[in-house]
């Protein structure tokens, strides 16, 4: 699932393409809404809201989607838009002016509601790290309140909008936390300094497409634990692991380095990791060793 600041980028290309600009032709392939014409509004502006895009109207109306795992926006030019664009069979949404068009490729959510009702679908969520209502104090106060273990609590929008698991895993090894710990044992000092080091990280990828924690957006150098089980910590030197998080269910991949954050997590049990893409099987049962200590 795309992470906040790429939810964000959408949203601001989306911006730049149709705000202020009046919407010649609409097309949402989602159920009820196939017979919704939007030909003739405004868009008054697009804006992001954690993981949703928000497409505000001068109708009064507001067109919502969220990308899930798959979904994606895409912008073409109206003018030089063929026909094999809109026969995509992954398109859900195609919102046209005379100059650009946006095209919503296998999105996850799809509604239109009267704007005034936009806290039906969004109000749930906490804080958002790359809003103006972000509030480190309160989103502290939802993490330590939330009855589970702090990679999921970080992972849960209702506690804070906007981060996903790429931007968990490298805030918790950066800030030497361990995943499973419960959220409520952590010193709320210790978490506001792993949000604010989050919300730097995530503002300044707002201008990258290749987001990076460690400085370099090379392939594979631009993050410390995501993405690098089975490969030695660039810190310790011990082995990178990936297990997973999250309540039944609602399981998430984390990385992490024992070494590093304090032992195994109970959803690892300690089976040598090959790293990723290096071997067919799972990435809990491969052939890479565990250089840690059970903790």
């Amino acid at each position: 699932m795309p992470e906040g600041d790429t939810v964000w980028r959408t949203a601001d290309r989306l911006d730049r393409a149709l705000s202020g600009r009046e919407i010649t032709r609409s097309d949402l392939r989602w159920g009820d809404l196939a017979t919704a014409d939007l030909r003739g509004t405004t868009t008054v502006e697009v804006v992001a809201r954690g993981k949703h895009i928000l497409q505000r109207l001068d109708s009064g109306h507001t067109l919502h989607s969220h990308l899930k795992m798959e979904g994606a926006w895409r912008i073409e030019a109206t003018d030089a838009l063929g026909r094999g664009a809109l026969t995509n069979p992954g398109v859900r949404a195609v919102v046209a002016t005379d100059d650009w068009t946006g095209i919503g490729l296998r999105l996850g959510m799809l509604d239109l509601v009267p704007t005034e009702r936009e806290g039906d679908l969004v109000g749930h969520l906490g804080p958002d790290i790359l809003g103006d209502d972000w509030d480190v104090e309160q989103a502290v106060a939802n993490v330590r309140a939330s009855g589970t273990t702090l990679g999921a609590a970080l992972l849960d929008q209702r506690n804070l909008a906007g981060i996903g698991t790429l931007w968990d895993s490298e805030v918790l090894f950066a800030e030497r936390l361990h995943p499973w710990a419960d959220a409520a044992s952590i010193e709320q000092g210790a978490l506001a300094a792993a949000l604010r080091r989050a919300h730097r990280w995530m503002t300044a990828a707002l201008g990258h497409a290749v987001q990076s924690t460690t400085g370099s957006r090379r392939q594979g150098e631009n993050t410390y634990v995501h993405g690098r089980s089975g490969r030695p910590c660039r810190r310790c030197e011990q082995t990178v692991r990936v297990a997973m998080i999250g309540p039944p269910g609602q399981e998430r991949t984390m990385f992490y380095c024992p070494g590093c954050q304090g032992g195994l997590g109970p959803t690892d049990d300690g089976t040598p990791q090959a790293p990723l893409g290096a071997s067919r099987t799972s990435p809990t049962r491969s052939r890479a060793t565990y250089r840690g200590r059970r903790g």
